[in-house]
Protein backbone atom coordinates (compact mmCIF):
# COMPACT_ATOMS: atom_id res chain seq x y z
CA UNK A 1 0.00 0.00 0.00
CA UNK A 2 1.56 3.55 -0.90
CA UNK A 3 1.16 5.97 1.55
CA UNK A 4 0.95 9.77 0.68
CA UNK A 5 1.84 12.00 3.69
CA UNK A 6 2.34 15.12 0.85
CA UNK A 7 -0.14 17.64 0.73
CA UNK A 8 -2.94 17.58 -2.33
CA UNK A 9 -3.26 21.13 -4.23
CA UNK A 10 -5.78 22.57 -2.26
CA UNK A 11 -4.19 21.79 1.19
CA UNK A 12 -0.74 23.49 -0.05
CA UNK A 13 -2.21 26.77 -0.90
CA UNK A 14 -4.73 26.34 2.06
CA UNK A 15 -1.80 25.55 4.38
CA UNK A 16 -0.15 28.43 2.64
CA UNK A 17 -2.73 31.06 3.06
CA UNK A 18 -2.90 30.38 6.80
CA UNK A 19 0.93 30.15 7.20
CA UNK A 20 1.04 33.68 5.99
CA UNK A 21 -2.07 34.44 8.24
CA UNK A 22 -0.38 34.18 11.27
CA UNK A 23 3.06 35.45 10.31
CA UNK A 24 1.14 38.48 9.49
CA UNK A 25 -1.42 38.76 12.62
CA UNK A 26 0.05 37.08 15.29
CA UNK A 27 1.72 38.69 18.52
CA UNK A 28 5.03 38.57 18.53
CA UNK A 29 4.81 37.39 22.29
CA UNK A 30 2.61 34.47 20.98
CA UNK A 31 5.35 33.41 18.66
CA UNK A 32 7.83 32.07 20.68
CA UNK A 33 7.67 28.49 22.81
CA UNK A 34 10.10 29.38 25.48
CA UNK A 35 9.42 31.41 28.56
CA UNK A 36 8.82 31.03 32.22
CA UNK A 37 5.51 31.44 32.77
CA UNK A 38 4.16 30.61 29.45
CA UNK A 39 0.76 31.33 27.86
CA UNK A 40 0.17 32.55 31.37
CA UNK A 41 2.01 35.74 31.16
CA UNK A 42 0.88 36.39 27.67
CA UNK A 43 -2.91 36.62 28.04
CA UNK A 44 -3.20 40.19 26.69
CA UNK A 45 -1.44 38.59 23.50
CA UNK A 46 -3.93 35.78 23.90
CA UNK A 47 -6.90 37.79 23.62
CA UNK A 48 -5.46 39.50 21.18
CA UNK A 49 -5.05 36.55 18.71
CA UNK A 50 -7.92 35.62 19.70
CA UNK A 51 -9.78 38.47 18.19
CA UNK A 52 -7.72 38.29 15.07
CA UNK A 53 -9.10 35.25 14.60
CA UNK A 54 -12.36 35.21 14.90
CA UNK A 55 -12.65 37.94 12.66
CA UNK A 56 -11.69 35.50 10.09
CA UNK A 57 -14.32 33.25 11.22
CA UNK A 58 -11.82 30.44 12.05
CA UNK A 59 -12.82 30.25 15.84
CA UNK A 60 -14.99 26.95 15.34
CA UNK A 61 -14.33 26.82 11.58
CA UNK A 62 -15.84 23.18 11.41
CA UNK A 63 -19.34 24.14 12.79
CA UNK A 64 -21.76 24.56 10.24
CA UNK A 65 -22.33 28.34 9.04
CA UNK A 66 -25.68 28.75 10.15
CA UNK A 67 -24.12 28.27 13.94
CA UNK A 68 -21.08 30.54 13.14
CA UNK A 69 -18.98 28.11 11.77
CA UNK A 70 -17.74 27.94 8.09
CA UNK A 71 -18.15 24.55 7.05
CA UNK A 72 -14.86 23.80 7.26
CA UNK A 73 -13.48 20.06 5.87
CA UNK A 74 -11.44 17.93 8.85
CA UNK A 75 -8.49 18.16 6.59
CA UNK A 76 -8.39 21.80 6.59
CA UNK A 77 -8.97 22.42 10.03
CA UNK A 78 -6.16 19.79 11.02
CA UNK A 79 -3.75 21.34 8.06
CA UNK A 80 -4.80 24.85 10.27
CA UNK A 81 -4.16 23.49 13.49
CA UNK A 82 -0.90 22.03 12.21
CA UNK A 83 0.35 25.24 11.15
CA UNK A 84 -0.65 27.01 14.52
CA UNK A 85 1.09 24.43 16.72
CA UNK A 86 4.25 24.69 13.89
CA UNK A 87 4.52 28.93 14.69
CA UNK A 88 3.70 28.16 18.67
CA UNK A 89 0.63 30.23 18.75
CA UNK A 90 -2.87 28.65 20.32
CA UNK A 91 -5.11 27.02 18.01
CA UNK A 92 -7.82 26.18 20.28
CA UNK A 93 -8.85 29.83 21.18
CA UNK A 94 -12.32 29.21 21.70
CA UNK A 95 -11.74 26.74 25.36
CA UNK A 96 -13.92 24.16 25.97
CA UNK A 97 -16.84 26.00 24.37
CA UNK A 98 -15.97 25.16 20.64
CA UNK A 99 -14.05 22.04 21.89
CA UNK A 100 -16.94 20.24 23.81
CA UNK A 101 -19.69 21.91 24.97
CA UNK A 102 -20.48 23.40 21.38
CA UNK A 103 -20.70 20.30 19.31
CA UNK A 104 -22.61 18.92 21.96
CA UNK A 105 -25.23 21.33 21.29
CA UNK A 106 -25.06 21.07 17.77
CA UNK A 107 -26.00 17.63 18.19
CA UNK A 108 -28.20 16.97 20.75
CA UNK A 109 -29.44 20.30 22.07
CA UNK A 110 -32.91 21.85 21.03
CA UNK A 111 -33.05 25.09 18.55
CA UNK A 112 -33.75 27.11 21.48
CA UNK A 113 -30.35 26.24 23.43
CA UNK A 114 -28.77 26.16 20.12
CA UNK A 115 -29.58 29.76 19.68
CA UNK A 116 -29.07 30.87 23.59
CA UNK A 117 -25.59 29.51 23.68
CA UNK A 118 -23.64 28.98 20.26
CA UNK A 119 -23.45 32.63 19.67
CA UNK A 120 -21.90 33.84 22.86
CA UNK A 121 -19.87 30.84 22.18
CA UNK A 122 -18.26 31.73 19.20
CA UNK A 123 -18.07 35.62 20.36
CA UNK A 124 -16.16 34.45 23.86
CA UNK A 125 -18.89 36.23 25.59
CA UNK A 126 -18.96 32.55 27.97
CA UNK A 127 -16.30 31.02 29.21
CA UNK A 128 -17.42 26.85 29.86
CA UNK A 129 -16.17 24.14 32.26
CA UNK A 130 -16.82 20.34 32.71
CA UNK A 131 -18.62 19.04 35.68
CA UNK A 132 -17.36 15.18 35.27
CA UNK A 133 -15.15 13.74 37.95
CA UNK A 134 -16.44 13.54 41.93
CA UNK A 135 -13.77 12.49 44.20
CA UNK A 136 -15.29 8.78 43.93
CA UNK A 137 -15.82 8.83 40.46
CA UNK A 138 -12.85 9.47 38.38
CA UNK A 139 -12.10 7.03 35.72
CA UNK A 140 -15.25 5.34 36.52
CA UNK A 141 -17.01 8.01 35.57
CA UNK A 142 -20.28 6.37 35.53
CA UNK A 143 -20.11 5.86 39.38
CA UNK A 144 -20.97 9.79 39.93
CA UNK A 145 -23.12 10.66 42.70
CA UNK A 146 -24.08 14.12 42.22
CA UNK A 147 -27.59 14.38 42.60
CA UNK A 148 -30.47 16.33 40.77
CA UNK A 149 -33.76 15.76 41.71
CA UNK A 150 -36.66 17.44 39.80
CA UNK A 151 -38.86 19.88 41.53
CA UNK A 152 -41.07 21.78 38.91
CA UNK A 153 -39.65 23.35 36.06
CA UNK A 154 -36.31 22.87 37.83
CA UNK A 155 -33.83 20.49 39.22
CA UNK A 156 -32.14 20.90 42.69
CA UNK A 157 -28.42 19.56 42.20
CA UNK A 158 -26.40 18.52 45.60
CA UNK A 159 -22.93 17.15 45.24
CA UNK A 160 -19.38 18.07 44.36
CA UNK A 161 -16.98 17.69 41.11
CA UNK A 162 -13.60 17.84 41.36
CA UNK A 163 -10.53 18.29 38.89
CA UNK A 164 -12.74 21.66 36.98
CA UNK A 165 -10.48 23.04 35.09
CA UNK A 166 -10.87 26.66 34.78
CA UNK A 167 -13.98 26.49 36.80
CA UNK A 168 -12.90 29.91 38.87
CA UNK A 169 -13.47 31.78 35.85
CA UNK A 170 -16.02 29.82 34.56
CA UNK A 171 -19.90 31.33 33.78
CA UNK A 172 -21.29 28.03 32.73
CA UNK A 173 -20.67 24.38 33.36
CA UNK A 174 -22.17 21.42 31.37
CA UNK A 175 -22.46 18.52 33.89
CA UNK A 176 -23.54 14.97 34.42
CA UNK A 177 -25.61 14.91 37.35
CA UNK A 178 -27.43 11.17 38.67
CA UNK A 179 -31.46 11.57 38.44
CA UNK A 180 -32.26 7.56 39.12
CA UNK A 181 -29.94 6.34 41.70
CA UNK A 182 -31.65 3.09 41.30
CA UNK A 183 -30.87 2.35 37.39
CA UNK A 184 -27.90 0.23 36.67
CA UNK A 185 -25.00 2.98 36.73
CA UNK A 186 -24.75 4.30 33.30
CA UNK A 187 -28.48 5.07 33.09
CA UNK A 188 -30.17 7.19 35.15
CA UNK A 189 -27.89 10.26 34.63
CA UNK A 190 -28.47 13.79 33.18
CA UNK A 191 -26.65 16.28 31.36
CA UNK A 192 -27.14 19.90 32.49
CA UNK A 193 -26.50 23.38 31.39
CA UNK A 194 -25.35 25.06 34.87
CA UNK A 195 -24.76 28.87 35.42
CA UNK A 196 -21.89 29.09 37.72
CA UNK A 197 -23.60 32.15 39.54
CA UNK A 198 -26.22 30.04 40.18
CA UNK A 199 -26.70 30.33 44.43
CA UNK A 200 -25.26 27.67 46.29
CA UNK A 201 -22.21 27.03 43.75
CA UNK A 202 -18.88 27.23 45.60
CA UNK A 203 -15.61 26.99 43.99
CA UNK A 204 -12.70 26.39 45.35
CA UNK A 205 -8.96 26.71 43.49
CA UNK A 206 -6.77 23.67 44.14
CA UNK A 207 -2.84 23.77 44.45
CA UNK A 208 -1.15 21.63 42.28
CA UNK A 209 2.58 20.23 43.00
CA UNK A 210 3.60 23.08 40.53
CA UNK A 211 2.17 25.84 42.52
CA UNK A 212 -0.41 26.40 39.54
CA UNK A 213 -4.26 26.83 40.72
CA UNK A 214 -5.69 25.36 37.09
CA UNK A 215 -8.09 22.78 38.63
CA UNK A 216 -10.84 23.30 41.70
CA UNK A 217 -13.53 21.37 43.62
CA UNK A 218 -17.20 22.80 42.78
CA UNK A 219 -19.79 22.55 45.66
CA UNK A 220 -23.67 22.09 44.76
CA UNK A 221 -26.13 22.87 47.67
CA UNK A 222 -29.18 23.13 46.61
CA UNK A 223 -28.79 24.42 42.89
CA UNK A 224 -31.87 25.13 40.76
CA UNK A 225 -31.19 24.58 37.26
CA UNK A 226 -34.25 24.75 35.10
CA UNK A 227 -35.17 21.84 33.08
CA UNK A 228 -34.87 23.85 29.87
CA UNK A 229 -31.18 23.76 30.61
CA UNK A 230 -31.12 19.84 30.35
CA UNK A 231 -29.54 18.75 26.49
CA UNK A 232 -31.29 15.26 25.60
CA UNK A 233 -33.47 13.27 27.57
CA UNK A 234 -33.90 12.40 31.23
CA UNK A 235 -31.78 9.93 32.42
CA UNK A 236 -29.99 9.56 28.83
CA UNK A 237 -27.03 11.81 29.77
CA UNK A 238 -24.46 9.22 29.66
CA UNK A 239 -25.25 8.97 25.68
CA UNK A 240 -24.70 12.65 25.61
CA UNK A 241 -21.83 12.72 27.70
CA UNK A 242 -19.82 10.18 25.43
CA UNK A 243 -20.64 12.43 22.24
CA UNK A 244 -19.25 15.14 24.02
CA UNK A 245 -15.69 12.78 24.58
CA UNK A 246 -15.80 11.79 21.41
CA UNK A 247 -15.49 15.67 20.04
CA UNK A 248 -11.33 14.87 20.77
CA UNK A 249 -9.26 16.01 18.33
CA UNK A 250 -6.29 14.13 16.47
CA UNK A 251 -3.83 15.48 19.22
CA UNK A 252 -1.92 17.05 16.27
CA UNK A 253 -1.11 20.14 18.38
CA UNK A 254 0.21 18.09 21.05
CA UNK A 255 2.64 15.90 18.92
CA UNK A 256 3.98 19.29 17.43
CA UNK A 257 4.06 20.85 20.97
CA UNK A 258 6.01 17.58 22.27
CA UNK A 259 9.05 18.11 19.36
CA UNK A 260 9.16 21.70 19.74
CA UNK A 261 10.05 20.72 23.43
CA UNK A 262 12.80 19.27 22.20
CA UNK A 263 14.02 21.55 20.26
CA UNK A 264 13.92 24.05 23.01
CA UNK A 265 16.23 21.65 24.87
CA UNK A 266 18.24 21.08 22.40
CA UNK A 267 19.19 24.43 21.86
CA UNK A 268 19.33 25.33 25.23
CA UNK A 269 21.81 22.32 25.11
CA UNK A 270 23.86 23.40 22.60
CA UNK A 271 24.42 26.92 23.86
CA UNK A 272 24.80 25.80 27.68
CA UNK A 273 28.59 26.88 28.72
CA UNK A 274 28.71 24.45 31.45
CA UNK A 275 24.91 24.70 33.37
CA UNK A 276 24.01 22.14 31.08
CA UNK A 277 27.35 19.84 31.34
CA UNK A 278 25.23 16.61 31.62
CA UNK A 279 24.14 16.93 27.79
CA UNK A 280 27.33 15.72 26.61
CA UNK A 281 26.67 12.98 28.74
CA UNK A 282 26.68 9.94 26.09
CA UNK A 283 23.64 8.46 27.89
CA UNK A 284 21.76 11.85 27.50
CA UNK A 285 22.59 11.84 23.69
CA UNK A 286 20.85 8.83 23.08
CA UNK A 287 17.95 10.08 25.33
CA UNK A 288 17.79 13.00 23.22
CA UNK A 289 17.63 10.62 19.82
CA UNK A 290 14.84 8.38 20.94
CA UNK A 291 12.93 11.34 22.19
CA UNK A 292 12.84 12.78 19.11
CA UNK A 293 12.23 9.07 16.67
CA UNK A 294 8.96 9.05 19.54
CA UNK A 295 7.84 12.90 18.29
CA UNK A 296 8.04 11.47 14.80
CA UNK A 297 5.57 8.58 15.78
CA UNK A 298 3.33 11.01 17.87
CA UNK A 299 3.11 12.41 14.45
CA UNK A 300 1.96 9.37 12.88
CA UNK A 301 -0.41 8.59 15.37
CA UNK A 302 -1.75 12.07 14.70
CA UNK A 303 -2.29 11.25 10.89
CA UNK A 304 -3.99 8.24 11.46
CA UNK A 305 -6.61 9.59 13.53
CA UNK A 306 -7.24 12.44 11.03
CA UNK A 307 -6.58 9.68 8.37
CA UNK A 308 -9.79 8.03 10.06
CA UNK A 309 -12.00 11.22 10.34
CA UNK A 310 -11.65 12.24 6.62
CA UNK A 311 -13.12 8.71 5.89
CA UNK A 312 -16.33 9.64 7.87
CA UNK A 313 -14.55 6.87 10.95
CA UNK A 314 -14.77 7.63 14.16
CA UNK A 315 -11.29 7.47 15.99
CA UNK A 316 -11.69 5.07 19.08
CA UNK A 317 -8.67 3.02 20.21
CA UNK A 318 -6.35 5.17 17.95
CA UNK A 319 -7.32 7.85 19.86
CA UNK A 320 -6.44 6.96 22.97
CA UNK A 321 -2.98 5.41 21.55
CA UNK A 322 -2.64 8.97 20.61
CA UNK A 323 -3.75 10.44 24.14
CA UNK A 324 -1.66 7.42 25.92
CA UNK A 325 1.86 7.47 23.91
CA UNK A 326 2.02 11.62 23.75
CA UNK A 327 0.57 12.11 27.32
CA UNK A 328 3.70 9.33 28.17
CA UNK A 329 6.02 11.31 26.14
CA UNK A 330 5.50 14.27 27.48
CA UNK A 331 6.88 13.00 30.88
CA UNK A 332 10.28 11.18 29.44
CA UNK A 333 10.76 14.53 27.79
CA UNK A 334 10.34 16.07 31.27
CA UNK A 335 12.75 14.04 32.78
CA UNK A 336 15.04 14.27 30.03
CA UNK A 337 15.29 17.61 30.94
CA UNK A 338 15.95 16.98 34.28
CA UNK A 339 18.66 14.93 33.21
CA UNK A 340 20.12 17.25 30.63
CA UNK A 341 20.62 19.72 33.99
CA UNK A 342 21.46 17.09 36.88
CA UNK A 343 20.85 18.51 40.26
CA UNK A 344 21.32 21.94 38.98
CA UNK A 345 17.79 21.44 37.20
CA UNK A 346 15.94 21.25 40.59
CA UNK A 347 16.59 24.94 41.05
CA UNK A 348 16.24 25.91 37.16
CA UNK A 349 12.41 27.39 36.62
CA UNK A 350 11.90 25.56 32.94
CA UNK A 351 13.14 22.44 33.95
CA UNK A 352 11.69 21.78 37.45
CA UNK A 353 8.05 22.97 36.11
CA UNK A 354 8.14 21.46 33.50
CA UNK A 355 8.94 18.68 35.17
CA UNK A 356 6.10 19.29 38.07
CA UNK A 357 3.38 20.14 35.49
CA UNK A 358 4.00 16.65 33.62
CA UNK A 359 2.99 14.80 36.20
CA UNK A 360 -0.96 15.47 35.56
CA UNK A 361 -0.63 14.77 31.62
CA UNK A 362 -1.44 10.82 32.47
CA UNK A 363 -4.06 11.39 34.55
CA UNK A 364 -5.97 14.15 33.05
CA UNK A 365 -8.38 13.35 29.90
CA UNK A 366 -8.61 9.55 30.86
CA UNK A 367 -5.80 7.57 32.85
CA UNK A 368 -3.36 5.55 31.04
CA UNK A 369 -5.26 2.65 32.60
CA UNK A 370 -8.31 3.41 31.32
CA UNK A 371 -6.33 4.36 27.71
CA UNK A 372 -4.67 1.13 28.04
CA UNK A 373 -7.64 -0.85 28.65
CA UNK A 374 -9.77 0.37 25.97
CA UNK A 375 -6.87 -0.04 23.35
CA UNK A 376 -6.80 -3.64 24.53
CA UNK A 377 -10.35 -4.74 24.79
CA UNK A 378 -11.43 -2.31 21.14
CA UNK A 379 -8.07 -2.84 19.56
CA UNK A 380 -6.87 -5.77 20.26
CA UNK A 381 -9.65 -7.74 21.02
CA UNK A 382 -8.79 -8.88 24.53
CA UNK A 383 -11.29 -9.94 26.86
CA UNK A 384 -12.23 -7.39 30.15
CA UNK A 385 -10.07 -8.20 32.68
Amino acid sequence: MVINLGDSEHEAAWRTEVRAFIEKEAPAALKTVEGENGLFGRLGAVKEWRDKVAAKGWIAPSWPKKYGGVDMSVVDQFVMNEEMAESGVPSNVGGFGVMMIGPTIIEHGTEEQKAEHLGSIIRGETIWCQGYSEPGAGSDLASLQTRAVRDGDDYVVNGQKIWTTGAQFADMMYMLVRTDPDAPKHRGITYLLVDMKSSGVTVRPLTTLAGMQTFNEVFFEDVRVPVRNRIGEENRGWYVGTTTLDFERSSIGTAIGVRKSLEGLLRQAQGSKGEASFARNPRVRHEFADRWIEAETARMLSYRVVSMQVRGLIPNYEASMCKLFSSELGQRIANLSMHMYGMHGNVRNRSSMGYMTAVSATIAGGTTEIQKGIIATRGLGLPRG
